[in-house]
């Protein structure tokens, strides 16, 4: 049983081994879905087409998905062209209000674990670190931003009604550190032994995470960061490619709901996580989906941007154009310089074949 009395003896390493392994289901379903995702991930990596220019854009999108999914979840109201646009403006424009706060924390942190995540590591500093990161921008969080909480909180959630429902009260302030630690150092003793897969581990620590709830703002931000570095520590490839986080956000109330129905059995002699690792199986399996039909479709020009798409679909057949017949065709609505831009980019997708040289040059779609 979970020690939430400070009047109770503190429980030592086994006990907290034995908890954590008792409460972890293992049905033929299960590993049914496990086997499925790994599978995909032997396809993902031996099979791969797309090119580094493609991944690198996706990844780009992915941040901007991310970012927006994971703050709309806690309330925020900007929409993902609302985010791109002000993330490219963010090195001029420091950001106003607390949406675009939130939004440039969460973009600053889950871009740097897409680009890092070999360096980092799951420990109570790399944690904290997190959140200071993700807090960095917000003024009224400086006070506690990479600090666990020093008071005790509650996790709600809105109904379809717009009213908050108390899901859980999670562990006492008091408390936080010491189950943190034994729930960081069970995690990584286990992803190292692989005596329990890593998709079971990582679901348990990611719902011990939420339970504590050891923040006073940005815990479920924070553990939606945690679980891409995760999957990426465990060899799942393709997480920055396709959006967990938006995955999570459409699928809100079930993820609520999983949250509250493994809760509740939470600290007791019967604990059991099923409800919650059947959700997190099923948001990972969505995300294999997703990326299976970029591969499948192998599409880049779902990549581009209007004007690119708008150039892009003057190239019927096997015509071939040059900058100033695209000119021609658009009848000035975009600039020469980008129409030049954007026929390399096409050529980069590998959308164009580039044909003759210098002022000869010309384009066909491939």
């Amino acid at each position: 049983m979970k020690n939430k009395d400070k009047n109770k003896p503190n429980i030592n390493k086994k006990d907290v081994v034995e908890r954590f392994n008792k409460r972890i289901p293992l049905s033929q379903d299960i590993l049914a879905r496990i086997s499925k995702i790994d599978q995909f991930q032997g396809l993902w990596q031996g099979s791969l087409r797309l090119s580094p220019q493609i991944l690198g854009r996706l990844k780009a999108f992915v941040v901007i998905t991310s970012t927006g999914a994971s703050t709309r979840i806690e309330g925020a109201k900007m929409t993902d062209d609302e985010i791109a646009r002000f993330l490219r403006g963010l090195k001029e424009n420091a950001p106003k209000g607390r949406d675009q706060e939130e939004v440039a924390g969460y973009a600053d942190l889950i871009g740097r674990i897409f680009d890092s995540w070999k360096t980092m590591k799951l420990t109570e500093g790399w944690i904290q670190q997190f959140h200071s990161i993700l807090l960095n921008f917000s003024e009224k969080d400086k006070i506690h931003k990479g600090k666990y909480k020093d008071g005790d909180n509650t996790v709600i959630m809105e109904n379809d009604k717009k009213e908050n429902v108390v899901l859980f009260n999670p562990t006492h302030s008091y408390l936080v550190k010491g189950e943190m630690l034994e729930a960081i150092e069970w995690t990584n003793e286990q992803l190292k032994s692989q005596q329990i897969h890593s998709l079971l581990v990582i679901a348990n620590f990611i719902f011990e995470f939420l339970a504590i709830h050891p923040f006073s703002d940005g815990n479920g931000r924070v553990s939606r960061a945690l679980t891409n570095l995760l999957l990426l520590q465990a060899g799942y490839s393709y997480v920055p490619y396709v959006s967990l986080d938006e995955i999570i956000e459409k699928t809100k109330v079930d993820y609520y709901l999983a949250l509250r129905a493994t809760q509740k059995n939470h600290g007791t002699d019967h604990e059991d996580i099923a409800p919650w690792v059947d959700y997190f199986l099923t948001a990972l399996t969505t995300q294999t989906e997703r990326v299976r039909s970029i591969m499948d479709e192998d599409q880049p020009e779902k990549l581009l941007s209007e004007k690119q798409k708008e150039i892009f679909e003057l190239f019927t057949n096997n015509k071939t154009m040059g900058v100033a017949e695209v000119m021609a065709l658009l009848e000035g609505r975009i600039e020469r310089e980008t129409i030049k831009q954007s026929l390399s980019r096409l050529v980069k997708l590998r959308l164009l074949e580039r044909v003759g040289q210098g002022r000869g040059v010309r384009y066909l779609k491939i």
